[in-house]
């Protein structure tokens, strides 16, 4: 337990500290000095509003009125000054949490889109849901940071205060209280914590399971409609649900008994200090209102030493939650780091064509070998089309030639990213304005309106954007374009940015023959370099050279002119 919580500790400074060491440090610690000095008043607030208790129960015990009336007056002037330091108290760790959430957000973003981890993550099983890490478990990390770290803080601001009472009026107490309370964080520790820590992290995930399902069928609801799968769907969603249903019950029983224990500590403290002192209240060496006062120091040094008892359901979710941001910052190194084996991952080397030189490609997970020794030289103008059955390899040999897949062997030479753009067969629509999609991914490209309207016009969407209410409507383009229409905004793209490279999957899929003819036409007078994947004889005369996947990870080189297809 020892060494799980001080990896715990270890992991969870990894991802604090920076914050309160870089850009914003001075901000962040001038914020939580003035926390602490808010505390120390609220502390001091809470000795006085103790003391006056006991005064005012004292002086109605004494049927001293003036006595009563005077502790009264006291306690109102009292809460006029204490309230504005608890209301700037609650704002000031508010405004520090935002910024802190900001800052460490904006961190995780920067390394999440850095180096395509976004793109690899997808085949890390050891990452699941990593946007409800993101825009959650960051939030709620940063809240419960300062929740926890003020709690100790103002735990121990009253551990100094209130001692001192308690010492004063009664030694016995002071001496039962440290032995109750280490008694009892013993037994939370060793008796709850592993498994409540192992159920709240299963419900983190469960619960981002559940809700990733349900974003997964609002984003595929007409191809779910089409299949009439929703019976399936409907399965798959109440699995996903009951797997959270079950854990949180397993989860609730523990808490239940946690909570018995919990309740059973703190409520036996309602009886406890008095019981201690009744003999000496009752002989009259001590007035009622030093009992009351008593009670109340007791209270709150008892509060101060058993924060893990108070606090236990919360840490072990609030452990949960930095077990799984630790594991996603692991997984997005500020540099890509490859295998320990330099022979296992196809080199890349910028240069100003295009050539495959003995690469070997495996899946991701190396479990088989797709294409074996190909070496292939692609030259400025002369496209290459390839071909081969389904299962064959073709995407997958694109990924590599645009550097997304590096399992395997060998060396791609190919040129800089901002000389090759990718097409694939499912377009990517940009949540924006019918502009941006044409502009993307460079919106620094300055366009006229005429520009981009004679671009929609060349692409065969002439009456798109007025169709839409011009350019600068937004629209979620995803759900109101056909797929033709989308593969045709994506060539747009192509025609606007003119890349030496185009790598094409499959993007005209949905067309006719004459659109799909009008648009490598119009592509090739552009002098771009065509790299396709296609089944249709009828672009073949816009490549000059056809790579055929044989299937079994062999391949053949054909000359475009000569080539002939089986089907």
């Amino acid at each position: 337990m020892k060494t799980a919580d001080r990896y715990l500790w270890k992991r969870y400074w990894a991802l604090a500290s920076p914050y309160w060491q870089h850009e914003e440090k001075w901000k962040a610690r001038g914020l939580i000095a003035l926390l602490v000095i808010l505390l120390l008043g609220q502390t001091q607030f809470a000795v006085l509003f103790n003391e006056q208790t006991g005064e005012f129960t004292s002086a109605l015990a004494a049927r001293d009125e003036d006595r009563f009336w005077t502790s009264i007056k006291l306690c109102l002037g009292l809460l006029i000054a204490a309230v504005p330091i608890y209301a700037l108290y609650y704002f000031v760790r508010d405004k520090l949490g935002i910024h802190w959430r900001r800052w460490l957000t904006n961190r995780f973003l920067d390394s999440y889109f850095s180096f395509r981890h976004f793109y690899e993550l997808n085949a890390n099983n050891r990452i699941d849901n990593p946007d409800q890490r993101i825009a959650e478990d960051i939030a709620t990390f940063t809240q419960r940071s300062l929740y926890f770290l003020l709690v100790i803080i103002s735990s121990t601001l009253q551990l100094v205060a209130f001692s001192s009472v308690l010492w004063s009026i009664s030694h016995e107490l002071v001496y039962f209280l440290v032995i109750y309370s280490l008694a009892g964080t013993l037994i939370v520790v060793f008796v709850f914590g592993q498994r409540l820590l192992g159920l709240n992290y299963n419900q983190l995930r469960r619960e981002a399971d559940f809700r990733f399902s349900l974003v997964r069928v609002r984003e595929n609801a007409e191809s779910i409609a089409f299949y009439r799968g929703e019976a399936q769907e409907l399965k798959q969603v109440k699995r996903r649900f009951t797997e959270a249903f079950n854990n949180f019950n397993r989860l609730i029983r523990s808490q239940f008994s946690l909570n018995l224990f919990q309740h059973s500590y703190f409520l036996l403290t309602l009886i406890i200090p008095s019981a201690i002192i009744a003999g000496r209240v009752l002989s009259g060496e001590l007035e009622v209102g030093r009992a009351v006062q008593a009670a109340g120091a007791f209270a709150a040094v008892l509060s101060a030493i058993s924060l893990i008892i108070e606090n236990f359901e919360g840490l072990s979710r609030f452990a949960a939650g930095v077990d799984r941001l630790d594991t996603l910052a692991k997984c997005l190194p500020a540099q890509p780091t490859g295998p320990n084996d330099p022979d296992s991952v196809i080199r890349s080397v910028e240069a100003s064509h295009l050539r495959l030189d003995d690469v070997t490609l495996h899946t991701p997970n190396r479990e088989r070998i797709l294409i074996r020794n190909l070496s292939v030289t692609i030259k400025q103008g002369e496209g290459l089309m390839i071909v081969g059955e389904s299962g064959s390899g073709k995407s997958s040999l694109l990924r590599a030639i645009a550097g997304l897949w590096r399992s395997g062997s060998g060396t791609i030479f190919r040129p800089g990213s901002d000389d090759m753009l990718f097409l694939p067969q499912q377009p990517y629509m940009l949540l924006g304005t019918l502009r941006s999609q044409l502009l993307y991914p460079h919106r620094e490209y300055s366009c006229t309106d005429e520009e981009l309207l004679g671009l929609l016009e060349k692409v065969n969407l002439p009456d798109l954007a007025s169709r839409f209410g011009g350019l600068d409507v937004e629209m979620d383009w995803h759900k109101v374009l056909s797929i033709g229409e989308q593969q045709r905004l994506a060539f747009a793209r192509l025609l606007l940015t003119r890349p030496r490279f185009a790598i094409l999957d499959e993007a005209t899929s949905a067309l006719d023959v004459t659109n799909e003819a009008n648009l490598y036409r119009q592509l090739a007078d552009t002098q771009t370099t065509l790299i396709s994947v296609a089944h249709r004889s009828t672009i073949l005369k816009f490549h000059t050279q056809v790579l055929e996947l044989t299937g079994d990870a062999d391949w053949q080189s054909h000359s475009a002119a000569n080539y002939h297809f089986n089907h």
